[in-house]
């Protein structure tokens, strides 16, 4: 998985929040999660661990600018994910 996945996903979220939701939620529909190395590691702690317990694979991003510019949005992002289709 690469940005360019997360640019052309269709479904998708953006931010921990709406990320952690999912993951709670909807485990198994999620088919990768982004995380940004310069967020806060409390922040994205526990997207980490979600993820990992839902066996998702995580892909890590240098920056929060480069994950939310990936998602089509003008701010930083510390997290996004790929819903399945």
């Amino acid at each position: 998985m690469s940005l360019d996945d997360i640019r052309q996903a269709r479904k998708k979220t953006i931010g921990t929040n709406q990320t952690l939701k999912l993951l709670k939620q909807f485990g198994a529909q999620v088919t990768c999660v982004y995380i940004a190395r310069d967020a806060e590691q409390h922040v994205v702690s526990p997207v980490e661990q979600l993820a990992e317990k839902n066996t998702v694979p995580i892909v890590w991003v240098d920056t929060m600018r480069q994950l939310g510019k990936a998602c089509g949005i003008e701010v930083g992002a510390a997290t996004a994910s790929i819903i399945l289709n």
